[in-house]
């Protein structure tokens, strides 16, 4: 463990307003990986670590053993093959680290992995010191972990061990927040995708249309490197596109063969009735609506319900409408 010799150099200080300017990134981060980063690579710039990052826990598959996946990182990591299996399938929970993280719930410092029984394997992955900070719940379970690294022993100093304590410390309340927030999403997202699900069996459509419209307009979204939250509202939109045909009428809806001109112009109106389905969740953003709204416009203003064209129509509902004509 660290027997906090030295002080770091001045040029090394973090200051009181960059760690605000963090602090600052982190409240208005979009996602788990944007909110962290910078803070990994601060602590590489103003401490020995030549490598930095977060670890956190998954809850995919409740009945699999808790595995800590490695959500952002900075810096260099070993080449060696331990490090890269844990880079693509996370930390065991049985780690000795993690272990001791749990039961402690405090920083801990090793100047030398190899002498401390706590980081028994680091070693062998080429960390020769480390620094690792938990990341707590509010149940007391161990949500996760920062570490910060280097490739030989590395007694850490005073100003360090404050520096990564401190900084750890704020971020990982923020951290909380936010996976708070990406686990409120992902249940937004599931319950969105079973809304498709259900209104495709209803509407007979052929099975796994949701999913391959979906897919096809996040190929598209690909090509066109539309950002993460864009992405987010193209898919939320592409699952409930057709949500309004709810309010169809089963004699419609199922009709063999064409609808009469009566029954077109009823069949039409689900796009309505979707948005405001849609709107009445409370939740999804105005791209996303605009997905269930738009998608029957068409470039030449012949489409429905508003006879909207060209660049009238919202980006997303075009792609969707691209995705939806190419795909059973």
């Amino acid at each position: 463990m660290s027997t906090l010799p030295t002080v770091l150099p001045d040029s090394r200080d973090l200051t009181a307003h960059n760690v605000l300017a963090l602090i600052r990134v982190a409240l208005e981060a979009p996602d788990l990986g944007s909110g962290v980063v910078p803070t990994l690579n601060e602590l590489i710039d103003h401490t020995a670590a030549v490598g930095a990052a977060y670890f956190q826990a998954t809850t995919e598959d409740a009945s699999a053993p808790l595995i800590y996946q490695v959500r952002a990182a900075a810096g260099e990591l070993p080449d060696t093959p331990g490090m890269q299996a844990i880079a693509a399938h996370g930390l065991p929970a049985d780690t000795p680290l993690m272990r001791a993280l749990l039961a402690r719930r405090t920083p801990m410092f090793f100047d030398d992995t190899a002498a401390q029984p706590q980081t028994a394997g680091f070693p062998e992955l080429g960390v020769l010191s480390l620094a690792a900070a938990p990341v707590v719940g509010k149940r007391g379970e161990l949500l996760g972990a920062f570490l910060m690294h280097t490739f030989v022993p590395h007694a850490w100093s005073e100003a360090e061990v404050q520096l990564f304590s401190s900084v750890a410390g704020i971020i990982a309340a923020l951290i909380v927040r936010l996976a708070a927030e990406e686990q409120a999403n992902a249940t937004r997202e599931a319950a969105l995708r079973a809304l498709g699900l259900a209104l495709e069996a209803r509407d007979r459509e052929t099975q796994g249309h949701t999913d391959r419209v979906t897919q096809m307009a996040l190929q598209l979204a690909e090509q066109l490197e539309l950002d993460e939250t864009e992405t987010q509202a193209l898919r939320w939109g592409a699952y409930l596109h057709d949500i309004g045909k709810i309010a169809i009428a089963d004699a419609v809806l199922h009709k063999p063969g064409k609808l009469s001109e009566e029954e077109f112009t009823l069949m039409q109106t689900h796009v309505v009735f979707g948005h405001q389905f849609a709107s009445a969740l409370g939740f999804l953003p105005s791209e996303a609506l605009a997905v269930v709204l738009q998608h029957h416009e068409r470039w030449d203003a012949q489409g429905y319900p508003a006879k909207v064209g060209g660049e009238e129509i919202h980006l997303l509902a075009r792609i969707l409408r691209c995705a939806t004509c190419t795909t059973p």
